[in-house]
Formats: C-alpha cells, sequence, structure tokens
C-alpha cells in the first residue's frame, strides 16, 4: 500500500514557487508514495479559538483529518516580512488543539527570496506542534525566483540534489516511522 504524503502549500499565490516546487518534487518520489498538494489555504476560515474545540468549521475538520490521515506531511513554504505567510500560521493555529501533527513525519521547506527567519519561525511552530523533523528533512532555499524555470524545475544541478537528498530522507523518515503498518 502507497505512503500517503499530505503537501501543504504555505502560499495563497496562485503563480507561487512554492507550488511549483512541490509539484517538482511530487515527481522525484518513489512509486511507494502518493502526494497529496494542497493549495487552498485562503479558504480556511481565522482562527477563532472559542471555535476550535467545540465547533470548528467544516473546511477546518477536512484538513485536521488529512494531515491526521497522511502518512508523512510536508510543507513548503515562502518568507513574508521575516515570518511565515498568515494563510499558513492560520491553518497551523487551528490544529494547535490537536494532536494531528504528533510524531507525524514531517519535511520543512522555505522557498524565498532570504528566508532565514522565516524557516526558524516554521521550525519552531511545528516543534511546538511535535511534528517530526530532522535536519535532512529541512530545507532552506534563499533566491528561490531565479533557480526555477517556469515550470518550476530547479536550473542548478546543486539545487536538483539538495532536493533529491530532502526527499529521500523523508521516504526513509516515513518508511521507518510506518514499517509494518
Amino acid at each position: 500500500m502507497k505512503k500517503k504524503i499530505f503537501a501543504i502549500v504555505g502560499s495563497a499565490s496562485s503563480k507561487s514557487s512554492n507550488l511549483k516546487l512541490l509539484q517538482y518534487m511530487e515527481t522525484k518520489f518513489s512509486s511507494d508514495f502518493e502526494v497529496e498538494i494542497f493549495d487552498q489555504l485562503a479558504q480556511i476560515p481565522h482562527f477563532n479559538p472559542e471555535q476550535s474545540q467545540v465547533d470548528p468549521p467544516i473546511s477546518v475538520i477536512e484538513i485536521r483529518h488529512r494531515i491526521l490521515m497522511a502518512d508523512g506531511i510536508m510543507i513548503c513554504s515562502p518568507e513574508y516580512i521575516f515570518s511565515i505567510p498568515s494563510v499558513l500560521k492560520n491553518v497551523l493555529e487551528w490544529c494547535v488543539a490537536t494532536t494531528v501533527f504528533s510524531e507525524k513525519p514531517t519535511c520543512l521547506i522555505t522557498a524565498s527570496a532570504d528566508g532565514k527567519m522565516g524557516n526558524e519561525e516554521l521550525r519552531l511552530i511545528m516543534k511546538t506542534l511535535n511534528a517530526n523533523f530532522t535536519e535532512e528533512t529541512n530545507l532552506l532555499i534563499s533566491g528561490i525566483r531565479g533557480k526555477l524555470d517556469e515550470e518550476g524545475n530547479p536550473l542548478d544541478f546543486d539545487l536538483r540534489v539538495k532536493l533529491k537528498h530532502v526527499v529521500v530522507a523523508f521516504e526513509s523518515q516515513v518508511k521507518e516511522r510506518w514499517n509494518g503498518n
């Protein structure tokens, strides 16, 4: 049975380099994996702590369920004003009072102009959510706009190698976590 990867695009832009990057990476997974790319974060209502446990919106219940049912999670996000985008933070806030990310194999990619602060923040938030990621399943790509062609293919060999390495490390992490299940 194929392992399911739920890949979240952290940008609300329809022309997002992060979406193109996840589409490229989807082709690099082995045939043992099925990747679902979710690029609809803007459709999730604003976080409301009073609704989080008692009466969450249907779209929140659905994304929580997709995260819970996935064998692994990928998040590919830009950095906006030294932070992660508000649409990504919003969905992560909806998950704080749950255990959907607990020990879930997770791959974090920050692809932006700089991205260092956004990557730090994403790592901190995912650690708080108890997601399971490692140095090998975390990647910072600075200067992303000049590193992809129109279709989202990496322009340089070094980036292709780094992307392949992170996919292999993530596949290994997912298989190890769910071995025999």
